[in-house]
């Protein structure tokens, strides 16, 4: 869906969201050492949020993001360390057979497997996220997609699909060919009894569709436990397709998770080592 001239995330077309002052926007770059660098501390601090966030199960759970010179390859936490102590000097990068070519740590088999899938079937696809948050397994385990509930999941009205066919711990390239086929053009799925996968063109985004996505699986599955068996009131259609024009957009995702770096690098700078 493409946003209207004058609306963006907050109300804020990114257009005139440039001109202001005080609003971030996503930087441009002239050397590609540069946006590594900045691909790397945004793809930290995700893990560190996440970790914050309580999303971490033991080794379970991993982002990922192209590398700007060689996009065939990608970076994403090392396996066996824990969300809270992921650092920018201590992330991997990863070809698409998941050979390791920098770092000194393991790749974690599961994140090669369904990542590499996934950036192969969708090129405008910079970053992707899959953990084992509580209510995302929990809400998977329902079958279904999410309902449209709140102004907040209409960030995923029409722009999120159901993986129905849960095969095992993801441990080969064929299960994660099937979710990236199943995935399509969306920014999100379900992964039935496993938990969900966002992506985005940049790890700002993928990481806060995560976020929010799995709040929106909290938020249902309160909402259906208070609701006893009655229906829930849904948004209209109309009023959905308008909420995704200001939640749902790319710009939203970098505005909305940026609020969460700028909150860490204030408090706990360590990720940037």
């Amino acid at each position: 869906m493409n946003a209207p001239e004058k609306i963006g995330p907050m109300g804020i077309n990114p257009t005139v969201a440039a001109s202001m002052k005080n609003i971030p926007m996503p930087p441009k770059f002239e050397r590609v050492a540069d946006e590594r660098r900045y691909r790397k501390e945004r793809l930290a601090a995700a893990f560190r949020i996440f970790g914050q966030w309580g999303l971490g199960e033991g080794a379970a759970g991993h982002i990922t993001v192209r590398d700007p010179e060689f996009p065939d390859t990608f970076w994403l936490n090392p396996f066996g360390v824990h969300f809270s102590q992921v650092k920018v000097s201590n992330l991997i990068r990863v070809d698409h057979h998941g050979e390791v070519i920098e770092g000194d740590y393991p790749a974690n088999r599961a994140a090669f497997a369904i990542h590499s899938r996934v950036h192969q079937a969708r090129p405008d696809a910079m970053a992707a996220a899959h953990t084992h948050g509580v209510h995302g397994r929990a809400f998977s385990a329902l079958g279904r997609p999410l309902a449209m509930i709140s102004q907040d999941v209409c960030a995923f009205f029409e722009d999120h699909v159901l993986y129905d066919d849960y095969g095992g711990v993801v441990l080969d390239t064929d299960e994660g060919a099937r979710i990236a086929a199943a995935l399509g053009p969306h920014k999100a799925a379900i992964l039935r009894n496993h938990g969900l996968i966002t992506v985005g063109g940049s790890v700002d985004e993928a990481a806060w569709w995560y976020l929010t996505m799995e709040r929106s699986c909290q938020v249902q599955l309160l909402a259906e436990a208070a609701a006893r068996g009655e229906p829930l009131r849904t948004v209209p259609v109309e009023a959905c397709r308008q909420a995704y024009t200001v939640v749902g957009v790319p710009f939203a995702g970098f505005f909305q998770f940026n609020l969460l770096y700028e909150k860490l690098k204030a408090e706990n700078p360590a990720f940037l080592d």
